[in-house]
């Protein structure tokens, strides 16, 4: 390749500019204290609020998060929350995780449990009863209403299959839009709990086809659904696009499932991982809607006007701050990783963009890391051709490969002489074919 294609200029000193956060004032970071675990579980309520304590309690203790003083915590409030409802299963199973590290007080309470399953016992046959009469009496409003209270009966004792099975019978006997969607809402709340997502993304469908009883609140519910099911399903962009749309509506009035500084978290980091810069001002920065999430996360709010004002290392700094909270996520948990090395990259990758050479050192700075693994994560990047560039080892310089324009307008200008020969061929023969009454007739089928 010619100099005059490709030119390889020395390094300038606005490549510190471009990350380098000592030459701006920097904004102090917010220190990564451990999970306020009283503060996070009033965001919730029902089931969720007892199974995001118990995934604390088993999580607590990896060397990621390396706060096990959670566990017994988390466990403690789990037992609290679970004594007010009807769940001895769950009950059961957290006595047994306890095994008496908090005194008599938290022990299986037998009584308790035995005093439940009876009164569960004698509430199912009285629905039970009611139930048939109203199949007898053949009055498809009451019959919906019966199994609907099946429904609420099951989810409350922690029996998910049943509780979806009586939900979803409902449906043959609802008579208006407002049924269908009550329906929806009910079977999507239990395939959330029961980590269906294919469920909740059928039932999400379902229940956007009747408009007309949709209210903003429900639609904002419905958003956060779909958005954790492609969440669940590793489809970023949708995810981040679903909370996006989230209305600031929902408040806290889908608490049994996410609370709003869940939105703002959940759509914030995986619109880092997947948009591009314009999508982010646009969408994210700009969007007033969702503005109101961000702001009970200053945290996430501060990480994405950093990586879009080119501030990496104070964003990769907040990212780092806010990972052993993330992993405590019921829902996040399995994607943080994933969803970390993809800003990263793209922080890479957007760096390197402006740049015909950078100094390697001053890059490392820049991220906070060393020049020997700074070098293996642009050697990846090169690889998986997401960075178009080379290395020089001995020099620690990335040289940018740019393309040779002059030799590229050729080539295309050259493809586009030999199309235009190519078609003035086919229509002079063609031409000539209709000159000399030269027509291949097809042949009729006997």
């Amino acid at each position: 390749m010619d100099a005059d294609d490709e030119t390889f200029a020395p390094i300038t000193d606005e490549v510190g500019a471009n990350g380098g956060d000592e030459q701006r004032s920097r904004r102090p970071i917010i220190s990564g204290d451990h999970l306020d675990i009283e503060a996070y579980a009033s965001l919730y309520s029902g089931r969720t609020k007892i199974m995001r304590l118990l995934f604390i309690a088993d999580h607590s203790s990896d060397e990621k998060v390396g706060n096990p003083s959670m566990n017994l915590e988390a466990l403690r409030m789990a037992y609290d929350e679970i004594k007010k409802g009807e769940n001895t299963q769950l009950m059961r199973e957290v006595a047994q995780k306890i095994n008496g590290r908090l005194g008599p007080s938290y022990e299986l309470d037998s009584a308790w449990c035995d005093a439940v399953d009876h009164r569960a016992e004698q509430k199912k046959e009285k629905l039970d009863n009611e139930l048939n009469a109203y199949r007898t009496n053949l009055i498809k409003e009451s019959i919906r209403m019966g199994y609907n209270d099946f429904g609420d009966f099951y989810y409350a004792h922690g029996q998910l299959g049943d509780a979806f099975k009586s939900y979803v019978r409902t449906r043959d006997y609802c008579t208006t839009s407002k049924h269908i969607v009550h329906m929806c809402m009910s079977v999507i709340l239990v395939s959330i709990e029961m980590g269906q997502f294919t469920h909740v993304t059928s039932y999400v469908n379902k229940a956007e086809q009747a408009p007309d009883a949709l209210d903003p609140i429900t639609i904002a519910k419905l958003r956060c659904a779909a958005g954790l099911a492609n969440l669940e399903a590793k489809k970023y962009k949708l995810a981040a696009r679903k909370f996006l749309e989230t209305n600031p509506e929902l408040g806290s009035h889908y608490s049994e499932v996410i609370a709003p500084q869940d939105v703002a978290t959940y759509g914030g980091l995986c619109a880092l991982a997947t948009f591009d810069r314009t999508e982010l001002k646009s969408k994210v920065i700009d969007n007033l809607n969702f503005r109101n999430f961000l702001e009970l996360v200053p945290e996430v709010r501060e990480l994405i006007n950093d990586f879009y004002s080119s501030h990496y290392a104070s964003c990769l700094e907040y990212l780092g701050n806010l990972k052993a909270n993330l992993l405590l996520d019921i829902h996040l948990h399995d994607h943080v990783e994933t969803l970390y090395d993809q800003i990263r990259h793209k922080a890479l990758i957007q760096y390197t963009l402006p740049f015909v050479s950078v100094d390697l050192s001053m890059m490392a700075n820049a991220f906070k890391t060393t020049v020997a693994e700074l070098q293996k994560e642009l050697e990846a990047l090169i690889t998986d051709n997401q960075i178009q560039a080379r290395i020089d080892s001995h020099n620690k310089i990335l040289y940018a490969r740019h393309a040779d324009q002059r030799n590229a307008t050729f080539q295309r200008v050259l493809e586009t002489g030999r199309e235009f020969d190519r078609d003035v061929r086919s229509m002079l023969l063609r031409s000539n074919l209709v000159k000399h009454d030269y027509n291949v007739r097809q042949l009729r089928k006997l």
